[in-house]
């Protein structure tokens, strides 16, 4: 697991990787401290995992991952407060480590990378026998329960996808139901012609666009049509949505 330590505190780091030499999975790229140190040192690398700590001088551990661009690494947060452990799974954070760091509860967590790496390295695997074989697109119909409510509904209806935490909410019609799935899974199952990830939080059925902006720092500003719904795309993947749509 390439992995990269975020931390402000040169200590914390030390006793971090000095507790994952426990594990020899974890192969440690780089360290950073802070989020400006640490952003080109993602993009460049490219780690599966990310140890990051919370209160950091500039970006928090929150902004950080808000600016990372496209899939985001697993992310184990490590911190001396308990107070945004509900925040950080909102992330889809797989892990709230309290500092000091225990071994004991590091090796959970650990483990639990482990588990969801795997998982995602056999759905990857060519010929595996899967349910993700096959691209959903905008004719297919699917089953959508939420608590006590269901639908059976065609995809092309859905106008937008927003993770939250760990679920996603699908905006169709009126409806707005919550499905127990990441984003980044729901990613992978969607035909990329019709659906675009336009930021950290956010799929758009780009059929539903009905105008385009320009916004801050090169990014986009779309609206859907039959809604209010306005979507910021991200600068990267404002480069990324006019290289697929120009002429």
């Amino acid at each position: 697991m390439r992995t990269i330590i975020i931390d402000d505190e040169r200590l914390a780091r030390n006793e971090l990787r000095r507790l994952l030499e426990n594990f020899p999975k974890v192969d440690i790229v780089g360290e950073a401290a802070n989020a400006d140190e640490a952003l080109p040192m993602i993009d460049e690398l490219q780690p599966d995992l990310l140890f990051l700590d919370i209160q950091m001088p500039g970006k928090n551990g929150f902004e950080l991952l808000q600016a990372i661009e496209g899939k985001a690494p697993e992310v184990v947060f490590t911190t001396a407060y308990d107070e945004y452990a509900i925040k950080a799974f909102e992330f889809n954070a797989l892990d709230y480590l309290l500092k000091p760091v225990d071994l004991a509860r590091l090796s959970e967590a650990i483990h639990r990378v482990e588990e969801e790496l795997h998982q995602s390295t056999v759905a990857e695997r060519p010929g595996a026998v899967k349910d993700h074989t096959k691209l959903l697109g905008e004719n297919d119909q699917v089953f959508v329960k939420d608590g006590e409510k269901c639908w059976f509904v065609k995809l092309g209806k859905v106008r937008l996808f927003e993770s939250m935490g760990n679920y996603v909410r699908l905006y169709f019609d009126d409806q707005k139901p919550l499905v127990l799935k990441s984003l980044n899974a729901l990613e992978d199952r969607l035909d990329p012609a019709t659906y675009f990830r336009a930021n950290r939080k956010h799929i758009i059925n780009l059929q539903w666009i009905d105008k385009i902006e320009p916004w801050f720092s090169g990014g986009l500003l779309v609206t859907l049509r039959g809604s209010n719904d306005k979507i910021e795309i991200s600068r990267r993947q404002a480069i990324r949505f006019k290289e697929m749509l120009s002429l």
